[in-house]
């Protein structure tokens, strides 16, 4: 009898009791749920200089490491630009022989012979220029095109003046004058050698960071101009997660500050740190906060780098975040 009378109001108690959780359960404000998604460090691959791409050395989806050659680009001037320049270099290397030479009959010889073609090509570089030009005008050849005739022509111009003078050094003898003038010029036709070649290795272009391709934005036989991105690189080891939290939410989510976030497509969790919230915050909506009252609610990116790598994690999954009310 007793027994009944204790277990009877315990019974009681115990109803009570769940009927106040399920109640505090279903009216106990929820968390509240933030997702964002994971973004990748990614690289351009660009061109220093114009022209056509003559070959593409990798594809979508490719793993590359730094230093990978991915592209090159053909460029027909700039070896023409270098066969000119290498005439130049030899006609100035021809100048300081001649200048400490002397003017024997053989060498007066050679320097008229090599004038006269420095002379002939001058002439033959500007009628083309001419021609190039006149179809750049009617718009049946690219406007590049003429510009790269008239420096070849400048060029071809530049050789027949320093043939000129290793013709007039030639005849009237060498003095110092002359010593450092030709010394000058055999320096600066190495200098201008050496910057076409640089430029010339520029024609293949390599990757400066390891990554997966994610995209090719042109394809072989395409014009590249001079910085546009032919090939994107992604960088997974360089990811994080971007979250948009509002204004009212920020002081929850402090520098520093570890998460643990939800990836849907890997079916697991992952602990994440703050490493960035930005300075400045954009226009999102507009939020009342009292009857008739309210402010313009801003949001602010926050970065997550991950504490662990996290295999098989790519660019564009959801991230889910868990805030307490």
């Amino acid at each position: 009898m007793n027994a009944k009378r204790i277990a009877i109001p315990l019974v009681v108690v115990v109803i009570l009791l769940g009927i106040v959780i399920v109640f505090w359960k279903a009216y106990a404000p929820a968390p509240i749920q933030l997702q964002g998604q994971i973004e990748a460090r990614q690289h351009m691959v660009a061109s220093k200089i114009p022209g056509r791409v003559a070959d593409i050395s990798v594809r979508r989806g490719d793993r590359v490491e730094a230093g990978t050659e991915v592209f090159r680009i053909d460029s027909p001037e700039l070896e023409a630009k270098l066969t000119q320049i290498e005439a130049l270099e030899t006609i100035s290397r021809s100048l300081a022989q001649a200048v400490e030479g002397g003017t024997r009959e053989e060498r007066i010889a050679a320097a008229r012979s090599e004038y006269e073609k420095a002379l002939a090509a001058e002439a033959l570089a500007k009628t083309t220029f001419e021609r190039i030009r006149a179809l750049a005008d009617e718009g049946l050849v690219a406007r590049q095109r003429a510009d790269d005739t008239f420096t070849l022509w400048k060029v071809a111009e530049k050789t027949r003046v320093t043939a000129s003078e290793i013709l007039k050094l030639a005849e009237a003898g060498p003095r110092q004058e002359a010593r450092t003038a030709a010394q000058a010029g055999e320096a600066a036709t190495s200098s201008l050698r050496d910057e076409v070649a640089e430029l010339l290795d520029d024609t293949v272009a390599r990757a400066h960071r390891g990554g997966i391709v994610s995209n090719v934005l042109l394809n072989e036989g395409e014009l590249a101009p001079q910085g546009f991105p032919v090939i994107i690189v992604t960088d997974l080891d360089d990811s994080w997660a971007l979250f948009n939290v509002r204004e009212d939410l920020l002081s929850r989510v402090t520098e520093g500050s570890e998460f643990d976030l939800k990836i849907p497509a890997l079916d697991q969790s992952a602990q994440f740190r703050v490493s960035h919230i930005s300075v400045l915050g954009d226009y999102a909506t507009w939020r009342a906060t009292t009857p008739g009252r309210g402010f313009d609610m801003r949001t602010f990116e926050v970065e997550m780098q991950p504490v662990e790598p996290i295999a098989g994690l790519r660019a564009g999954m959801s991230v889910l975040l868990e805030i307490a009310p």
